[in-house]
């Protein structure tokens, strides 16, 4: 039994903290933690003083020992603030009730209050938790009544995790946890770190924005004319798109359906859609007091690891830098002395798939570089020495049909986003299943499993109930999702632990940081665990990367959101991006 595997002893974490100076965006200032030896129940209590005078944490943490805690990053968080060495060994309980119940629909949430409610084990009721975690944010100071209040409440947590590690102990595939608490760990590394932002221009942002917003728009729409004041008209949308012969998705009345989504769909395949999409993403949702920023100007905020149901992070789209419209990447910018590097995998759900499934040809094409030409010339329909620049059109069709199969789009949706007639999306998509006849053939058993057996699960033991979820195209989909996750999971871990500073996660991607005469050989580094993960999951198959290098005094900038950015920033008498 896993427990006998820990000779020092299994210890219950948990911490109660604010952010330092009372500012969100700030690493986080411990206030007090108390500790329960498992399952002899032996607990300590520890109030800030204390703990900001010790140099370790007062219980075993090395190879013989088990940290157990509920949403391990914000714990881990406090021991990086006070200057302790992690844990070797990491539990995360949250991860393993999420990993035990993901699929199905939970009456009582994920966090702690839910887990115990979703089990039957006694709890403190919400409103008394609630009452509590706003004592603590007020940040103090606190009378000796209270204080004695706090320790009791971080009390409370650590029982309570102590009936859960009993009611899950049975379930918990030790091995596959760990790595999820590892991973846990590098969550807090990247939180921790944060993503530095451009402060001086944030503050000019705030400031005029509501003066700028009529002259933005009239600089934004002098092209498009479907603005009437603030108002986005469809009536004038519908006119711009009928002269541009561009087709658009309709709802069932008729309407055009203007939701945001369908937005950056069209987007990408008519790049004249993105400023207007760009200018009523901003005028709709700045919320720029949302944005997390500490007092040295970076970006933290709650990553929300294995939130989505394949296990990836869902970072607040407010707080964090990467979720409000891709023209606000540009505030991102590195200190003085310092670059940035955004890596992230090549192609990685094509690679992934080609993986899994054992497609040779799948995998031909991937090993191409290019999979899309590859795929185009697998299926006959361009000559063997066709390139980018002979075969553009065909390129960018098979393009949008290897999406499409990823996506779970059907023929329609497909032709609509290479404008063409459905009988050519048809053909497209017959001319994939033709082309990967293995993957198909994978593909179509993921699918028997999922109903047959109730479950999918990824390479590294996370899972999800399908019972729930008959969703064809999700079910095709989650292996690369989920698998996907893993290896950036994985990719976080080594990297982190080689000691990059990696400021976030952005899907399939890692933003990495470091000094100016450092960044080429440490990119060079990353890369090559990125690389190395990917084997890892993939029994071997290796994926590639691509890396864009920011350096001082340059920005991050998502060539998306350009021409909305250097408009504002002309507005406000900003340098324009060049």
């Amino acid at each position: 039994m896993w427990p006998a595997d820990f000779a020092d002893g299994i210890h219950l974490v948990d911490f109660e903290f604010h952010p330092l100076n009372n500012r969100e965006g700030n690493p986080p200032k411990p206030v007090c933690m108390v500790v329960r030896e498992w399952p002899s129940g032996n607990t300590k209590r520890y109030w800030q003083d204390e703990l900001h005078h010790m140099t370790t944490a007062p219980f075993p943490t090395g190879d013989k020992a088990l940290c157990v805690a509920y949403f391990a990053s914000a714990e881990m968080d406090c021991f990086r603030a006070l200057g302790w060495d992690l844990p070797v060994n990491l539990l995360d309980l949250y991860t393993e009730f999420r990993c035990l119940t993901n699929g199905l629909t939970l009456a009582h949430g994920r966090h702690l209050l839910g887990a115990l409610l979703h089990f039957g084990l006694p709890s403190i009721s919400g409103e008394e938790k609630d009452a509590m975690r706003d004592l603590v944010l007020t940040g103090g100071p606190w009378k000796l009544k209270e204080q004695i209040k706090i320790l009791d409440y971080c009390e409370t947590d650590v029982v309570a995790l102590a009936n859960l590690l009993d009611a899950l102990q049975d379930e918990i595939d030790c091995p596959r946890a760990l790595l999820r608490g590892r991973y846990m760990q590098a969550v807090s590394h990247m939180q921790m770190n944060g993503i530095p932002l451009d402060v001086n221009v944030l503050l000019k942002l705030k400031t005029q924005w509501s003066q700028i917003q009529n002259q933005l728009i009239a600089e934004m729409d002098q092209h498009y004319g479907v603005y009437d004041g603030l108002t986005f008209k469809s009536s004038r949308w519908a006119q711009y798109l009928m002269a541009q012969n561009i087709p658009w998705p309709t709802l069932a009345s008729g309407k055009l359906d203007l939701r945001d989504d369908i937005f950056r769909q069209m987007a990408r395949v008519y790049p004249q859609v993105a400023p207007i999409r760009e200018l009523r993403s901003a005028l709709s949702e700045m919320r720029l007091a949302n944005l997390h920023v500490g007092d040295d100007g970076c970006n933290r905020c709650l990553l929300s690891p294995f939130s989505a149901r394949t296990g990836r992070n869902q970072p607040s789209t407010s707080k964090f830098i990467f979720g409000p419209s891709v023209w606000l990447r540009g505030l991102i910018k590195p200190r003085e002395g310092w670059g940035l590097a955004y890596v992230d995998w090549s192609q990685q759900e094509f690679g992934i798939a080609a993986a899994l499934s054992r497609d040779l040809a799948m995998r031909d094409a991937y090993k191409s570089g290019d999979p899309y030409l590859a795929f185009a010339k697998q299926a006959g329909a361009v000559p063997q020495n066709a390139t980018k620049q002979t075969h553009k059109s065909e390129r960018e069709q098979f393009k949008a049909c290897v999406l499409a199969v990823q996506y779970g789009m059907g023929e329609e949706s497909l032709a609509l986003r290479i404008n063409q007639p459905v009988a050519r999306a048809r053909q497209l998509l017959e001319l994939h299943r033709r082309t990967y006849r293995q993957f198909w053939k994978w593909s179509d058993s993921v699918v028997d499993e999922a109903v047959l057996g109730g479950v999918l699960w990824s390479s590294f033991g996370w899972r999800i109930q399908t019972s729930s979820n008959p969703n064809d195209r999700s079910l095709r989909n989650f292996p690369m999702q989920a698998n996907g996750a893993e290896m950036l999971r994985i990719a976080s871990i080594l990297i982190t632990e080689a000691g990059i500073m990696v400021c976030a996660p952005v899907h399939d991607a890692l933003l990495i940081e470091a000094p100016l005469d450092e960044l080429d050989k440490i990119v060079e580094a990353t890369q090559l665990l990125m690389k190395q993960a990917s084997s890892i999951v993939l029994d071997g198959f290796e994926l590639g990367s691509d890396v864009k290098v920011i350096r001082y005094p340059d920005r991050y900038m998502d060539e998306r959101g350009t021409l909305m950015w250097n408009t504002v920033m002309k507005l406000m008498d900003e340098p324009l991006l060049v």
